[in-house]
């Protein structure tokens, strides 16, 4: 027999390591004797338990849960050839779909096997592309859970159920989608009854727990691996909301996505979304969308407006935490807010950049995802108290709660390309900045005359260090308004070493409408 190790071949006889096996066992047995002198009447022996089959488990599971979970066949028109990304950048997500979320997951179809072009047409011609994912059917009349990306922007969708005889496929219809957790529910319509998964709850899924994907990986139908939870809670994009994953080390590549996450009692616990890896592969790393919150979103999207309503009062902080930003604005624990839509329910409610909001309700907020969570729970128009520090302050506020996807319909932008104005100044942060002219304004539809524009940043410099980029608009630093170059110079002058730095930034190719956010960090 060979095997194949770190570049190094070995071979090596069954026959031969048996012997040797038993010849160790010999040596061992006679020649090991216990001191004299020492007692061991008090020791316990050991026992061996019973064997349990827990393979037996296994293929109990699979065979009661695989006539549930479908392979998904869609085809889509792309105008124009292109070639889909398949290694992982550093954008970051947004809200049509695209970038940094895309090929942080590797789309699932954008890697080898995940999807096909038709190689008929001119390059610039309409083109047909296939792909392949899974989804689990959770309605014995036809309704199945999927992620969107599985059947986004298709132009047909079908379904195969795998005791379907080959060739045969159903057509199906979307019912919903829901950009903000991957998820879609589709149906298709048969003169029968079909089988069924039955949702698990997913709170009471442990780390070390074992669990089973079932799915259509690189088109293998029906395929089933096993694995555990390696992980809870896994927040795999900053600043990605609602999509709070479980970690598996179940074996999940393109094609498993949109099939289920199943544990040992054959439940389904997650939806097989998301992988990282660095070769569009199987890398021991996979991510699930837990069933509870899979459960909320299929209620919804399958309810007469076919869409997930979220709450949302039109404020924005930083989602990543920072002591800094506590510090400077003086609140040790809560969300600071670094943005208010104009005219949002936070707006009217009176709530501004630099307050700190601390109890929903009267209950404690210590994390933007305890604040989000609770305020996207609550129906549009209902009205909820808001505790917030401002200036050192405890105040509240009465704010009515709105419609989440209203309120951040407008999240796109253009982006200024820094041709304008005169030449820009360093600063000791490691940045160029130019003030904001009135036609850059106009195109980032932003007050005149308020704020700098980046125009370079210094690599290994502080503001590199707390993210800042070129085209980003710098509005405060430490609460001081800098709409010139003269006022930047003049608060980083009185800044020493050691004292934190917290910017309000509006962030490049985003609008008055986007928002702003905090970029903070303590001086070098």
């Amino acid at each position: 027999m060979r095997l194949k190790a770190h570049g190094w071949v070995y071979s090596f006889s069954i026959a031969a390591t048996l012997a040797v096996g038993i010849l160790i066992g010999t040596v061992i047995s006679f020649g090991v004797k216990g001191k004299e002198g020492q007692k061991s009447s008090d020791a316990t022996p050991l026992t061996v338990p019973a064997p349990q089959q827990l393979s037996n488990a296994f293929s109990r599971i699979a065979k009661e849960l695989g006539p549930s979970v479908v392979n998904i066949n869609t085809e889509s028109t792309i105008k124009g050839f292109h070639h889909r990304k398949g290694q992982n950048n550093d954008d970051e997500d947004n809200d049509n779909g695209g970038g940094g979320m895309d090929d942080f997951f590797n789309r699932f179809f954008g890697g080898p096997g995940g999807s096909q072009m038709s190689p008929f047409g001119p390059d610039n011609g309409p083109i047909r592309e296939r792909s392949l994912g899974s989804g689990v059917i959770v309605d014995s009349k036809g309704y199945i859970v999927t992620n969107r990306h599985v059947v986004e922007k298709a132009d047909r969708i079908r379904v195969r159920l795998q005791d379907d005889p080959p060739g045969i496929q159903h057509d199906a219809k979307v019912i919903g989608e829901d950009q903000e957790t991957d998820l879609a529910v589709i149906k298709i319509d048969l003169d029968r009854s079909l089988p069924a998964a039955k949702m698990g709850n997913s709170d009471g899924m442990e780390v070390g727990d074992w669990v089973l994907a079932i799915g259509s990986p690189f088109g293998q139908v029906g395929t089933v691996t096993a694995g555990i939870v390696s992980a809870k809670g896994r927040d795999i994009v900053p600043g990605r909301q609602f999509q709070s994953f479980i970690q598996t080390d179940a074996a999940i590549n393109p094609g498993n996505s949109g099939g289920p996450l199943v544990n040992m009692n054959g439940e389904v616990i997650g939806i097989n979304t998301a992988i990282l890896s660095e070769t569009n592969a199987y890398a021991g790393v996979g991510f699930s969308l837990p069933s509870n919150t899979v459960v909320q979103v299929y209620n919804q999207l399958i309810g007469p407006e076919h869409r997930v309503a979220r709450g949302s009062i039109g404020i924005m902080f930083d989602s990543v935490e920072n002591p800094a930003i506590a510090r400077i604005y003086g609140s040790g624990t809560g969300v600071t807010v670094s943005s208010v839509v104009p005219g949002s329910p936070a707006d009217q409610a009176g709530l501004k950049i630099g307050d700190t909001i601390t109890s929903i309700e009267g209950q404690k907020v210590t994390k933007g995802s305890e604040l989000v969570a609770d305020i996207a729970s609550r129906k549009p128009g209902s009205k909820v108290d808001i505790g917030f520090i401002r200036n050192g302050k405890q105040e509240h506020a009465t704010v009515t709660v709105d419609d989440r996807a209203k309120l951040f319909a407008s999240r796109l932008g253009e982006e200024d390309n820094g041709e304008e104005g005169s030449t820009p100044k360093q600063s000791k942060f490691g940045i160029s900045v130019r003030k904001l002219t009135p036609e850059m304004a106009d195109r980032l539809n932003m007050p005149a005359a308020k704020g700098v524009i980046v125009q370079d940043v210094k690599p290994g410099s502080f503001g590199e260090d707390v993210n800042l980029n070129r085209g980003d608009v710098i509005l405060e630093i430490n609460k001081q308004p800098v709409n010139s170059e003269e006022d930047l110079a003049k608060v980083e002058a009185n800044l020493k070493s050691g004292q934190d730095v917290v910017f309000l930034v509006r962030p490049r190719g985003s609008t008055q409408q986007d928002g702003t956010i905090f970029m903070a960090g303590t001086l070098p």
